[in-house]
């Protein structure tokens, strides 16, 4: 069996279990074809992004309790859309990402030596 690589070459790692992330919400910035948002990076989100976000058209900062979302806070680690992650770069609202838990997927949409720059 293999396992999913993050972007160093290791084994993908834990992103965030509170609240619970993920495209199969197992905690793991995971992704599979039909995961069209390519939800890969690996974020500790900021005030910064979460509003960035909501201007462009993805709210996560608001509750959505019918989907078991409560909502982000800052500091919370998220995966998010890597073009999104990407967007809020070129626009200067780029949030913290942790490179261990960032699937190697990524690189296909960011390059490494951008995310090493906010790796935490």
């Amino acid at each position: 069996m293999s396992y999913p690589k993050n972007v160093l070459g290791g084994n993908l790692e834990l992103c965030g279990k509170e609240p619970m992330t993920g495209y199969f919400r197992n905690g793991f910035c995971d992704t599979c074809d039909e995961d069209f948002g390519v939800h890969t990076v690996c974020c500790k989100v900021t005030e910064e992004f979460l509003e960035f976000s909501q201007a462009a058209g993805n709210d996560l900062s608001t509750p959505v309790p019918e989907y078991g979302f409560p909502g982000l806070q800052p500091g919370d680690q998220w995966c998010v859309c890597a073009a999104r992650w990407l967007q809020a770069y070129r626009a200067g609202f780029a949030c913290p990402v942790v490179l261990e838990s960032t699937h190697e997927k990524s690189l296909e949409i960011v390059e490494l030596e951008i995310l090493k720059e906010f790796a935490v």
